[in-house]
């Protein structure tokens, strides 16, 4: 008999059991390939004081399905080898999809886009939804059909996704995390593999393996402020736009409709015209400073009369890296997201029968934790432009830190580039750090946090897994610059 989650169960069974919750290989038909993972064999482990079943055995482990881990998986899985990815929830895409983060921001940056995150533009457009407006260069997607791709994309891979997932712990030996413990549907299982990526945007993988790390401002400690995004329903975007374009004149969104975008930002060098109208909200009480001081919404490419609400901003005090104080700022943030709702509908033109349609299902958090890895990106990085043999990507995103440091932006055609070396560490040789939690000051984080560079990101990590593996090269040792340009996703230009 096999050891099982809690209750006894076959050996074929439990074969069974493993091939059901590893969705990936059994809708994509992959379980007979070649770069399929392997299933449980009987195999278990000791943790706690208890034997618990291996789940996988497999080449790569991605813990974070957000839009560095699903990048990074299907960039790995593309390379013939086994992987694996682990989702807390039961949709691939993190922020974008689950925490209502939309649309997808530009980089500022000339030929950014690196071949995975093309491709997905180009799987939005077979989807009728044209992700650019014209204008702005934003990628406008639409999160139910993005949640979509990304299983897609997987499947047509072999990568094997566990939903509803959550990492639970390390477990190392000498200088490689040889296992991870996770907690499943089931029960609690492990995942052997033999190069890990961490893409939890929390680094909670990395610093489970002692790995050096960071969190909030240097100078003051604060993390920047959590949000709690929403999307509002029923809304007359016709009336809206004519109100905000047309009767206030507001040319800040320059594109119009389906594509458009209301925004104001208090205590910023930018004048927005709603600013007025929020103003009035906390002078007769119906809003409070806080709940005025930043509203931003966009429209969503295939659900008419629906916006998503990029806001409200909870207040700084409310730490992304306390438990405690992060589970307050829930309930703190819904009371914020529901007047400023309300006050809307009753003051907006264009809003009067609009409603809360949707709640993310999980905060956002710009910034956490941040590793120190074998390059440390900084301020000076983004000013001068830096170029790297071993750059992954190019952005030119502003330096974004809420609350703390909303920079100017660079040149015409200025970009930085971002090295490899900032994604993996000195002291674990099999782990690949992607996503904003990489080794970058608080200040330089606030300009590559953003989901194209966060995605372009992944894709290196999946594309070194897999050559590190093959080439019998410790992810840490590896050197981006020497893989072969046409494996690369993307070459420096120096």
């Amino acid at each position: 008999m096999a050891q099982s989650f809690s209750i006894p169960i076959s050996r074929r069974d439990l074969f069974k059991l493993a091939g059901l919750t590893a969705a990936g290989v059994v809708l994509s038909g992959s379980s007979d390939t070649a770069h399929a993972a392997e299933n449980i064999s009987g195999e278990s482990i000791k943790y706690g004081g208890k034997k618990i079943p291996v789940l996988f055995a497999t080449d790569v482990c991605i813990c974070g399905g957000g839009p560095s881990g699903t990048a990074a998986a299907v960039n790995a899985a593309r390379n013939n080898v086994s992987v694996v990815l682990v989702e807390r929830g039961i949709a691939l895409g993190g922020l974008g999809v689950l925490g209502c983060v939309y649309p997808f921001m530009d980089t500022h940056a000339p030929d950014s886009d690196t071949p995975y995150l093309a491709e997905l533009k180009n799987r939005l457009r077979a989807y009728g939804i044209e992700p650019f407006d014209g204008v702005t260069q934003q990628t406008w997607h639409n999160p139910e059909t993005l949640a979509l791709i990304h299983d897609e994309m997987c499947a047509e891979a072999g990568v094997n996704i566990l939903y509803q997932t959550v990492v639970v712990d390390t477990l190392t030996s000498g200088d490689k995390i040889s296992a991870v413990v996770v907690q499943t549907i089931a029960g609690l299982a492990a995942i052997k593999a033999k190069t890990f990526i961490d893409a939890t945007g929390d680094a909670y993988l990395a610093r489970n393996a002692g790995v050096d790390y960071e969190r909030g401002y240097e100078k003051t400690g604060n993390n920047q402020p959590l949000s709690f995004r929403f999307e509002m329903g029923g809304i007359d975007t016709e009336r809206l736009y004519k109100h905000v374009a047309i009767e206030l004149q507001e040319d800040w969104c320059k594109s119009k409709l389906p594509y458009f975008e209301i925004a104001e930002a208090m205590h910023r060098k930018q004048r927005y015209k709603l600013e007025d109208l929020m103003a009035r909200g906390v002078a007769t009480g119906e809003i409070t400073q806080d709940e005025a001081e930043y509203m931003q919404a966009y429209t969503i490419i295939g659900k008419n009369g629906v916006m998503s609400m990029n806001c409200p901003e909870i207040p700084v005090k409310f730490s992304a890296t306390d438990p405690v104080s992060y589970s307050k700022a829930v309930a703190f943030g819904r009371k914020m997201m529901r007047n400023i709702a309300r006050y809307l509908v009753k003051h907006l033109p264009g809003f009067e029968n609009a409603f809360i349609s949707r709640e993310a299902a999980m905060l956002g958090a710009r910034e956490s934790w941040r590793i120190r890895g074998k390059y440390y990106m900084v301020e000076d990085d983004y000013h001068n432009q830096s170029r790297f043999a071993d750059a992954v990507c190019r952005t030119a995103w502003f330096i974004d830190a809420h609350g703390e440091k909303v920079s100017e932006k660079l040149p015409s055609g200025g970009y930085y580039e971002i090295p490899y070396r900032a994604l993996i560490t000195d002291k674990v040789a099999n782990l690949i750090v992607a996503g904003r939690c990489i080794s970058a000051s608080f200040i330089l984080q606030a300009s590559m946090r953003i989901q194209p560079t966060c995605i372009s990101i992944g894709e290196a990590a999946g594309i070194a897994a897999a050559f590190g593996l093959k080439n019998n090269l410790a992810a840490n040792e590896l050197d981006w610059a020497k893989i072969p340009a046409d494996k690369r996703s993307y070459v420096s230009a120096g």
